[in-house]
């Protein structure tokens, strides 16, 4: 089996690209809804977060509300008064397990399966050694600032705030890339991150072949 990570920076496309390779036959899993399982109540990490970062991020039902969970962690704008690293300390470890237990179950039900973790942070986690090959989708800033707009309903001017105080607290774009086995460019239409997509498929799937 072959395990593959697929990372890139906020709204550069990650979940579209991880779509079409499912199509192509892919297996897949998103660590955001793996960190969201585990920060359901009555899970560890949901105990361990609420006791540091306080009540004040739950909505009435005891549930995390993740826009003020987010709020709490990346604080303002200045770098200094985040408190993202002290939320991934509590969920990046827990994570990371349930990301190679999927991978180990993946590979018993298909030993040539091509089992794929789509992750903002896979290389600020030090997860990188995990996986076979690391793929990263890249596109330009105003396109992420356009997308995170879009998707979060904010006005470009938020958006961008927004973008930039996230990005801060990711390794910059260009280390991602020379960490790359693959970079996907989805900067530009839909057909053309498709034939790209297409493309490192047919890659992986070849060295999977050698594998046998």
């Amino acid at each position: 089996m072959l395990k593959v990570g697929l990372t890139g920076g906020i709204a550069s496309g990650k979940s579209v690209v991880g779509e079409m390779f499912v199509a192509l036959g892919a297996h897949l899993v998103q660590a955001d809804r793996i960190a969201h399982q585990l920060m359901l109540p009555g899970e560890s990490v949901y105990y361990e977060v609420v006791a540091h970062f306080g009540r004040e991020i739950l909505n009435y039902d005891g549930s995390v509300n993740r826009a003020k969970l987010a709020e709490a962690a990346f604080g303002s704008a200045t770098p200094a008064a985040s408190r993202i690293q002290e939320l991934n300390r509590i969920v990046h470890p827990a994570v990371i397990r349930s990301q190679d237990e999927w991978m180990e179950e993946m590979e018993r039900q298909d030993p040539r399966a091509i089992a794929i973790v789509e992750a903002a942070l896979i290389l600020e986690a030090g997860a990188a050694k995990h996986f076979d090959r690391l793929i990263v989708v890249t596109c330009s800033d105003e396109q992420r600032i356009a997308r995170f707009a879009a998707r979060q309903k904010l006005s470009l001017e938020d958006a961008r705030k927004e973008v930039v105080r996230r990005m801060a607290a990711q390794l910059p774009e260009a280390e991602k890339i020379k960490a790359a086995d693959y970079v996907i460019d989805n900067s530009a239409s839909i057909e053309h991150t498709q034939e790209q997509v297409q493309q490192i498929w047919e890659k992986l799937r070849a060295e999977t072949s050698a594998k046998r």
